[in-house]
Order: C-alpha cells, then structure tokens, then sequence
C-alpha cells in the first residue's frame, strides 16, 4: 500500500512562526476509478454496471437527504442535513435555502480509526520559494501572452524582485525554436511587477514566433538561485505581405518551433494596412477545428467560424468593419497543429497579424 504524502508549510497565521501539515494527494480518483477498482475485486461485473451502481447509490442519498433523511452507512459516512445563519425571532421565515441549507458528510469513528491504524506516511521537502509570474500582458495591444517587440511586457505575479546588478539574476526571453535573449531595459522591477522593454531573440523561421519568459533571482545575499518560468506561452506578431496581390508570399502562422509551418496563408483581401488576430479552437465533440479572424479587442467583433476537419485550403471572411474582406489559408499539418493547441494552448490558440498591402 502506498504512503499518505505530505509536507511542512508555514502557518501565516500564528507568532512566533510555526508550521502546519499539508496533505498532498497523489490522485484524484473519479468516478471512472472507483468502477474499474470494484471490477477488478468482483470480475462477475463489469466497469460499466459499478458505475451504474455508483449512480444509484448517489441518486439514492440525495432523494433521501430531499426526503428530509439522515442516511448512516455503517462504519462509512453519514450524510446529514444543516442549516447555517440566525433568526432575530422564532417566527421569521427561512431565508433563501441557498443561502442557508447545507449538506454535511461526516466519516465514522469506525472508519476514522480504520485508517489511521494502518495509514503510512512519508513526509516531503518544503516546498521551495521561487518566482512566481500568474499573468504576462502586453501594455500597447491590452492582450495576454503577447510579445510585442513594440509594446511593454507586463509580468505579475509574486516573489520576482531581482538585483539589476547581478549578472546572474534578471529576465529571459527564449523562442521555443532556438534563440535567448536577456532583459535589459525595464520601466520597473519589484516583487509584484514587472515591465519590460522586451528584446526578442532572432527566430529560425518568421512564424516561430513562440517564446518562454522566465525570472531568476536569490532571496538572501548567499542564497541559492531561484527561476520561475511562465505556465503559458507567448506570442509575437507575425507580419503577412502582399495580401491582395496576385502571388502573394506564404506566410506561416499558427505553429510552434517546428521548421515547416502548420497553417500559411497565401492570399486574401484587404483595403488597407491593418492589424487583427486569427484564432483556431478545438470542438472536441465534433473532432474538428474552428478558425475564424478578431479584431484586436477580446470579447470585440468577429469573422463567422469555419470548420476545418483536416488538411487543405480554407477561405476565412472578415468581420464587419475591417478592411480585412478575407484571407485565404492552407492547413499543412492538421495532425500536428491539433496536439499543439490540445497540449500547450488549453484548446484555443490565438496569433496577432499586421496585414500589409504591399
């Protein structure tokens, strides 16, 4: 059997400082979990009628809780109802019942003791303090995850302050391709905030336009150097020639650091310069993409989507008000583009366009 994990965190909250113990689980079993276990020690079953009874038991709680029931299962848990808030006299009515009914589980002394007889515990390193940056914006454009040679990078987060005069600490910017560029010119360095006047290094291809931004710093004059590196990736601006002319130049977008695109555009129309965002999001249900063109406000106007369900050219329509009428794209690697927007953008990927006539 496996051990129950934990670690020593600080206790904020009490003086002198102490340390509180903090469970950290190894999984979240779901549903699902649960059935394939009962499969495996009653075989005569399969994974789909214990998910079945699983359902039953659930559905069975709640219509005895709704029954106004307590439901006590021996040496487990006992489901109960409660209610929360006050009354200024004996006959006010209830307020709202979303406001005050509450459901309580409550494991039994059988159970509790169950498990604490036979439970191992193995004890985990405190966790390290390192950089934390929650959220990278571009001050010009007003976007996440936008790098913009011409804008400010903002990074908020937590514990990022660094010594400008220490060539070991400070920020970086590296393209997923290849490429590391070290941040020198900012507008502030704290804790809390971070702006930039970002350098970009040079990438291997135009439409490798996908970068990592990190922090470095020590918390004491002879600490050990700590790096916190930003969840989400960021994105540069890509710059599309010609659109409107007979032969256009193909312009790749929508791709990572491979070194051929997955998406090019190779024509369109467009009255004038101009600046928009194209967006490919994922429906799972229907195994295909949606990729349609935005203004450059989130929430702001949109093209209408069109579905793209693998390989081949694509015609998306501008959206009212842009100089943009279309651009007309070539899907080149829809396996490939799929299991980057699954696995590193969440299931929407976003690239900003300054479209240009000539």
């Amino acid at each position: 059997m496996a051990t129950i994990q934990w670690r020593p965190e600080v206790n904020a909250l009490t003086t002198p400082q102490s340390y509180r113990m903090l469970f950290l689980p190894r999984n979240v079993a779901g549903k699902a979990d649960m059935a394939a276990r009962m499969a495996k020690v009653m075989p005569n079953y399969s994974e789909e009628e214990f998910r079945a009874f699983i359902d039953l038991h659930n559905q069975l709680i709640r219509d005895s809780l709704l029954n106004g029931e307590q439901v006590t299962e021996e040496n487990a848990f006992t489901y109960s109802l409660s209610f929360t808030g006050k009354l200024d006299s004996p006959d006010d009515p209830l307020p709202p019942l979303d406001e005050c009914l509450q459901v309580r589980v409550r494991a039994s002394t059988t159970l509790t003791a169950a498990i604490r007889q036979n439970a191992k515990t193995e004890r985990l390193p405190e966790e390290k303090k390192l950089p934390l940056i929650s959220t990278a914006q571009d001050t010009v454009l007003g976007l996440r995850d936008v790098l913009n040679p011409a804008g400010l990078l903002r990074l908020i987060g937590e514990d990022m302050g660094f010594d400008r005069s220490r060539p070991d600490e400070g920020c970086v910017i590296e393209n997923t391709a290849g490429g590391r560029a070290v941040q020198t010119r900012f507008g502030k360095v704290e804790a809390s905030e971070i702006i930039i006047v970002p350098d970009l290094p040079a990438p291997p291809q135009p439409w490798n336009n996908e970068h990592t931004v990190s922090v470095s710093t020590r918390y004491s004059e002879r600490g050990t150097l700590r790096t916190g590196t930003y969840a989400r990736k960021l994105r540069s601006p890509l710059t599309v020639h010609g659109l409107g002319s007979p032969n256009p130049p193909a312009a790749g977008i929508l791709t990572d650091n491979s070194a051929f695109s997955h998406v090019s555009i190779n024509g369109g129309l467009t009255s004038a310069d101009t600046r928009l965002r194209v967006q490919a999001v994922l429906d799972l249900q229907e195994e295909r993409m949606l990729f349609s063109l935005l203004d450059m406000k989130e929430g702001g106007a949109a093209g209408a989507a069109v579905s793209v369900p693998q390989n081949g050219e694509y015609i998306l329509p501008g959206y009212a008000g842009s100089p943009v009428s279309s651009i007309e794209i070539t899907v080149n690697n829809y396996a490939a583009l799929w299991d980057m927007i699954r696995n590193s953008y969440g299931g929407r990927l976003v690239d900003v366009l300054d479209v240009r006539v000539a």
